[in-house]
C-alpha cells in the first residue's frame, strides 16, 4: 500500500520523534542502496527511501540523474517520515522525494503542535511558499515543485458511474446515494475524509468500513459491492484491475501534494544538484507515476531498472 503519499496517513504521524530523532542509519533499520555514477568526481549523495513504491521509484530516479550529473550516489530506505526526516537535517542523507502539503504539515505539527492551524491548502505555490518558511530553518532546501501529484482520491466501480452519471464528487452528493467508504479507521475524522466529504460535498457516508487506504481488500470490497466508494491515491497503478474509476475532486478538498525534492542546504544545495533534479521534476507527470507505480506493483520489475528506462525515455540521461 501506499500511503506515505496520501495527507491522511502521513500527517498523523507524529509520536516517536523524539525516539527516533537522535538515532543512525544502522539504529532505525535503514539499508543502504547500491552505488552509482562512474567517477563521482563531484562527491556522494545519499538519497532517501520511504520504501513504498512510488518512493523507492523515486529515490532510483533521483538517485541516477545525479549520478549522471557526475555524483557518486546510494540509496538508503527508512520506512517512514519520522526516522527520515530527522536524518535529512542532520546530513545524515541528503536529497529525498517528498509531497509539498504532507510535508508542510508535518513540519508545521512539529514546530507549532499538533492542534496548529493547517498551512497546506490546494494552492500549490502557497503551499510551496509556507513549506519553505517551515523547511529552512532547520537546514533544508525545498526545490521547485512540479506538475506530477499524489494525493487523497476516491474511486468508485465504473459501472456504478456510469449508471447514476457520476463523474465527479459533486455528482456524487447531488446524487444522494447513500455510501459506505472503504478507508482507513482515522478517516472518520480526518478533514480530508469522511467531514470534507459530508460537508463540502454532502455525500451521504452511512459508515466507514475500516480495510485501509488503497489496499487491495478495500478496492475488492467496493468491486463486489461491499462498498460503494473507496479511498485511495491518484498514482493508484492498480485501478482498472479492479474495475475502479476516480471521481474528480471538483471543489479541491484535497491539498496540494505535488511532487517535489527537499536538499540538505549544506550539503546538497549546490546549483548544479538543484539543476539536475529540476529537469526531472519537469518532465515527471501524474500519468507518469501511474504507469512507473503499475510496472513495479503489478509487473513485478525491479525501481532502479524501471527508473533506468524512464529517463532514457525522457532524454535525461547522457551516459
Amino acid at each position: 500500500m501506499r500511503v506515505a503519499a496520501g495527507a491522511l496517513a502521513a500527517v498523523a504521524l507524529t509520536a516517536g520523534l523524539t525516539a527516533c530523532g537522535g538515532k543512525s542509519l544502522e539504529e532505525t533499520g535503514a539499508r543502504g542502496g547500491g552505488a552509482s555514477g562512474s567517477g563521482g568526481s563531484k562527491g556522494s549523495l545519499v538519497i532517501g527511501s520511504a520504501g513504498f513504491t512510488e518512493s523507492s521509484l523515486m529515490a532510483q530516479l533521483y538517485s541516477q540523474v545525479l549520478a549522471d550529473a557526475g555524483y557518486r550516489t546510494s540509496v538508503t530506505t527508512l520506512k517512514n517520515r519520522e526516522l527520515y526526516a530527522p536524518a535529512l537535517e542532520k546530513g545524515q542523507i541528503d536529497v529525498v522525494p517528498e509531497y509539498a502539503a504532507t510535508l508542510a504539515e508535518f513540519l508545521n505539527g512539529k514546530q507549532n503542535g499538533p492542534t496548529a492551524a493547517p498551512v497546506a491548502s490546494s494552492d500549490v505555490d502557497k503551499t510551496v511558499a509556507e513549506l519553505k518558511k517551515l523547511a529552512e530553518p532547520r537546514g533544508l532546501k525545498v526545490l521547485p515543485a512540479g506538475g506530477a501529484v499524489d494525493q487523497n482520491a476516491f474511486a468508485v466501480t465504473k459501472e456504478f458511474a456510469a449508471k447514476n452519471n457520476l463523474r465527479t464528487l459533486s455528482d456524487l452528493g447531488r446524487s444522494k446515494l447513500p455510501v459506505k467508504l472503504a478507508a482507513g479507521d482515522e478517516c472518520a475524522i480526518r478533514p480530508f475524509c469522511r467531514p470534507g466529504l459530508e460537508k463540502v460535498y454532502g455525500i451521504d457516508i452511512t459508515a466507514v468500513d475500516p480495510k485501509g487506504v488503497g489496499t487491495t481488500p478495500a478496492k475488492q470490497a467496493v468491486k463486489d459491492g461491499t462498498d460503494q466508494m473507496v479511498l485511495t491515491t491518484t498514482t493508484d497503478a492498480t485501478l482498472e484491475d479492479f474495475g475502479l474509476v476516480l471521481l474528480e475532486d471538483d471543489k479541491k478538498l484535497q491539498n496540494a501534494d505535488n511532487l517535489l525534492p527537499v536538499v540538505n542546504a549544506e550539503k546538497a544545495g549546490a546549483p548544479e544538484i538543484e539543476a539536475a533534479l529540476d529537469r526531472l521534476t519537469k518532465a515527471l507527470t501524474t500519468d507518469d507515476l501511474i504507469a512507473l507505480n503499475r510496472k513495479v506493483d503489478a509487473e513485478r520489475q525491479k525501481p532502479a531498472d524501471v527508473a533506468k528506462e524512464y529517463l532514457r525515455s525522457k532524454g535525461l540521461l547522457k551516459k
